[in-house]
């Protein structure tokens, strides 16, 4: 970092570990903070907060400074993790999408792994858009985000006798009773852009004593904020646009605010240009508990299908993200804007970077619990006893659309941690079995090199397939067939081949399959298994006979096997280009 941007001022962040952002401090607790009673930001869900494993110890290595991380600190930073003896690395940072010798994570990560540490990384928070994943290494625990049964409901009371419900974590006066003008930012904008509130667009003339609704993107949600309350607003509705859909994230907002989801956020608009004389209110109701339906996959969670290789179904699994307490530096106030000097031990903020420190927690215990396992074992207990329905056995819902989600925004579900103590079966995997998945992709001796800081080069006479990952879940791309609609009435066929390890007692599992679609024919054998003793080994072949579908379809099935007593499932996500 200082050979490129030249050295830390140090009157400005600290060149230690010492967290002046507060993220660092965030993911941390969220992983492994110590019992704490009477918790919470400003009141707002209180109660006793406890890191995932809160007897664990950490250890911080800070890779990222004001102007940014650079590859070289980031591998540096692995690299001493991996000398102090760490059990699990968590990474809730980003990573661009590149071949695994160019990834700077994934090359660090491969190393981690091979010295027996669990890897987890945030997915990303390019959702809820295709192909936004990023950090797919398959010797990575890549975690996407989902929703709490919480929220921190907050009313907007509109002068035609209408409310919509919203999210906020306000907290200072909040306005009187009374209703007060409202109006679009579009319309008391100098920037042909103002919907969005960006810093400096609001006319104050046009503003002061107002509420002002704000759509969602362009600038942090906060900034937008700052720009109401500096023209001299009184309030802010912050409104969904098409890509965030229903989904709310709270804010510790400067003003009285509320974050509305696209519908509401249509209808106060609409209100705000049918009446002469618009009027609102913003009412705050503290916490609420109970939400349902929930989990849901967070709008701005990265989603599959997995862009560098596609027969690696990513994200592995999802874990809380939205609206997550923690801890919470000092340094900075809990918008971390400048403006801001409120001074608070937690803070609520949402992100990716929440999930991951959950799942990298989760792994602490398990790796407690079995210190024998190795990291794709912990991997494969997570994601085969996740859960992708919710009590009533549908599907979880993907909050930006309020439709049913998919192992591409999911992928193998919401992470159980009590069921992923006694999975009965894994997928385990060595270091034998990336580096053949690296020849599978045919990677050159150099290149492996670089992805692994190993000699290793493959052999001409063996057969490498990426269907043969040991992976605890199916990605299987098939190719259009050429011809009129897609090539309608070809077929093609593809072998995966998967090895379960016993971790639990001798038993005998059943294997079934449930699909969505008839366009994939899906044949396992042997549709059984017999384990005799812990740590057996089986393995079996999965056949997918598929039709040629036009480009672009995707279609979703399960597979699992089950002793009457342990479910290890499987998600397997079809796709045709």
């Amino acid at each position: 970092y200082e050979e490129a941007v030249g050295p830390i001022d140090e009157t400005a962040e600290s060149k230690s570990p010492r967290d002046d952002d507060g993220h660092g401090t965030h993911t941390s607790t969220t992983a492994a903070g110590s019992v704490v009673n009477g918790a919470s930001l400003f009141g707002f869900a209180s109660g006793t907060a406890r890191g995932m494993a809160a007897q664990a110890r950490v250890a911080t290595y800070k890779v990222c400074w004001l102007a940014g991380c650079f590859g070289s600190d980031i591998l540096a930073g692995m690299d001493k993790a991996i000398e102090d003896g760490v059990n699990v690395m968590s990474m809730s940072i980003g990573g661009g999408l590149t071949d695994y010798y160019r990834d700077t994570v994934a090359i660090g990560a491969f190393t981690a792994m091979a010295q027996g540490i669990f890897v987890s990384c945030s997915a990303g928070n390019g959702g809820p858009y295709a192909n936004s994943i990023s950090n797919v290494a398959p010797w990575i625990t890549t975690v996407g985000a989902g929703t709490l049964d919480r929220n921190f409901p907050t009313y907007v009371s509109l002068g035609n006798g209408k409310s919509f419900s919203g999210v906020s974590l306000y907290s200072r006066r909040p306005l009187s009773g009374s209703m007060v003008p409202i109006v679009d930012a579009a319309n008391v904008s100098s920037t042909s852009s103002g919907n969005l509130c960006m810093t400096g667009s609001l006319i104050p003339a046009k503003v002061a004593g107002k509420i002002v609704v704000c759509d969602r993107g362009g600038n942090s949600r906060v900034e937008k904020g700052v720009e109401v309350k500096d023209a001299g607003g009184v309030g802010m509705i912050l409104t969904n646009t098409d890509s965030y859909g229903e989904e709310l994230v709270a804010d510790a907002q400067l003003l009285p605010s509320a974050n509305v989801g696209e519908k509401a956020g249509d209808a106060i608009k609409n209100y705000i240009s049918s009446d002469p004389g618009p009027m609102a209110t913003i009412i705050s109701r503290g916490t609420q508990l109970g939400i349902q339906p929930s989990p849901v996959v967070a709008a701005f969670s990265s989603r599959g299908p997995n862009p560098i290789t596609p027969e690696i179904l990513k994200p592995d699994l999802i874990a809380p993200g939205v609206n997550i307490l923690a801890g919470w530096t000092g340094a900075v106030g809990p918008t971390g804007l400048e403006s801001d000097k409120r001074h608070v031990s937690f803070n609520i903020i949402s992100g990716t970077s929440m999930s991951c420190p959950h799942v990298s927690g989760l792994a602490a215990l398990l790796k407690a619990a079995h210190p024998e396992w190795s990291p794709s074992a912990i991997k494969s207990a997570l994601m085969t006893t996740a859960y992708s329905t919710n009590g009533n056995g549908k599907t979880l819902l993907d909050i930006s659309t309020g439709q049913p989600s998919t192992p591409f925004d999911f992928g193998a579900g919401h992470v159980d941690p009590v069921a992923a103590l006694d999975p009965g079966l894994v997928y385990d995997a060595t270091v034998q079995d990336y580096l053949d998945f690296l020849c599978a992709l045919d990677y050159s001796s150099f290149q492996i090199k670089q992805a692994t800081n190993r000699d290793f080069a493959c052999l001409s006479s063996k057969t490498y397939s990426l269907g043969d990952v040991n992976y605890p879940s199916f990605s299987v791309p098939f190719e259009t067939a050429s011809g009129t609609w897609g090539g309608v009435g070809a077929t093609s066929t593809v072998k995966y081949t998967r090895t379960l390890t016993n971790v639990g007692t001798p038993t005998t599992y059943m294997v079934s399959v449930s699909s969505q679609s008839t366009s994939v024919k899906i044949l396992v054998e042997p549709e059984s298994l017999s384990f005799s003793r812990q740590y057996e080994k089986k393995s079996y072949v999965v056949t997918f006979t598929a039709s040629s579908m036009p480009s672009g379809t995707t279609s979703f099935a399960r597979l699992q096997w089950s002793d009457g007593k342990h479910v290890v499932g499987s998600p397997i996500a079809f796709s045709w280009t």
